[in-house]
């Protein structure tokens, strides 16, 4: 069969939410070779499938960071930052250094942080901002009233410049992502560089949060223009035409709480039910449900290789890494190879399937 890859970044492996009911066959003859997998899972979803991308792989903080001030600090227009994270540290103060520097020089700057997952961030740099003219917003401020939307959190880091090119992937702001994983005290992770169609979606996550944070609908986040480079969507039965061939293809997923099944879970089913030679998931809260992990087991048990890389002692949540090892008598019995991750904390969110 033509080579399958997916990759997925996910806050876990898939952290599902409590009522998932995952499908339990896939319908007989139905094709899963070349972009077949691909095809039925952007229509399963109702998201195009959009060739025609750049993406570039940045590890671990010194190579991700870079980047993304350089592009902040080279805004034209707009720069839309979206973080669940943003804590304190050189690298909280050199971002709030290059937004304020953004917006002063007449960029829009929009700063959306989550309520909860930033509430270490430290109100001096939030305030620096604002006088700068960036326009700086919570998602979901804790209250009485809220409680019980407690974990109606927005877990998303993205970062948009001009509409042009987007960061995203599983990084925070904050002195743990910062260096080469070196020690304990900096994280290993992935983050990613896009530019074409893809970065219209990037956008589309974070209008979709700030509309919900601030009330407001930002105009044209739709339709950001994609980066000189034929882009469509791939064709109903996958074929690829000639300009299709160039770059990268995406399939946008817009997971958000309080579908029956998330989308999210649907991507790792369909995926481990198409793999054919190799599985390869990098998770740092590995807590799937028993109807996940029971797939994971049948993956391997049907020949496919199947390895999982999660977090070693140095787990920043120790009920997550004795929650895990609970799964791991059945799933090593089936095959699966698990690798615990030493060095430091690995907080990457990776999936690749043959």
């Amino acid at each position: 069969m033509g080579a399958l890859a997916v990759t997925v970044w996910t806050y876990a492996l898939a952290v599902p939410e409590p009522t998932d009911v995952l499908p339990t066959r896939i319908e007989d003859g139905a094709p899963l070779r070349g972009s077949a997998p691909a095809v039925t899972l952007a229509a399963h979803l109702g998201a195009p499938l959009l060739r025609g991308n750049e993406i570039d792989l940045l590890v671990n903080g010194e190579e991700i960071f870079p980047p993304m001030l350089a592009s902040i600090r080279g805004a034209r227009e707009s720069v839309d930052l979206l973080s669940y994270i943003y804590w304190t540290g050189d690298v909280a103060r050199q971002f709030a250094d290059e937004l304020s520097a953004a917006a002063a020089r007449g960029v829009e700057v929009r700063v959306l942080l989550d309520a909860y997952g930033a509430n270490q961030m430290r109100p001096a740099l939030v305030e620096q901002m604002r006088r700068a003219g960036c326009r700086v917003a919570w998602f979901h401020p804790i209250r009485w009233y809220t409680l019980r939307r407690l974990n109606n959190r927005t877990h998303r880091k993205v970062l948009v410049v001009d509409r042009q090119v987007g960061f995203t992937g599983g990084v925070g702001i904050a002195e743990e992502w910062t260096g080469d994983a070196q020690d304990a005290d900096h994280w290993r992770d992935d983050h990613f560089r896009v530019t074409g169609p893809a970065v219209r979606y990037l956008l589309g996550a974070f209008a979709e949060n700030w509309r919900q944070a601030t009330g407001e609908v930002i105009a044209g986040s739709s339709t950001a223009a994609p980066v000189n480079r034929p882009s469509t969507a791939v064709p109903a039965n996958g074929a690829s035409t000639a300009a299709d061939t160039q770059g990268a293809s995406v399939v946008p997923i817009l997971s958000a709480p309080g579908t029956s099944i998330s989308e999210v879970a649907f991507v790792y089913w369909l995926s481990l039910r198409a793999a054919r030679q190799r599985v390869r998931i990098a998770t740092p809260y590995f807590v799937p449900d028993s109807a996940l992990a029971a797939e994971l087991a049948a993956t391997a048990r049907r020949g496919v290789e199947v390895t999982l890389l999660v977090p070693g002692r140095h787990n920043d949540s120790r009920l997550v890494r004795y929650g895990s090892r609970v799964l791991y008598e059945d799933l090593l019995q089936a095959g699966v190879r698990i690798f615990e991750y030493e060095p430091t904390m690995m907080h990457a969110k990776t999936m690749t399937v043959d």
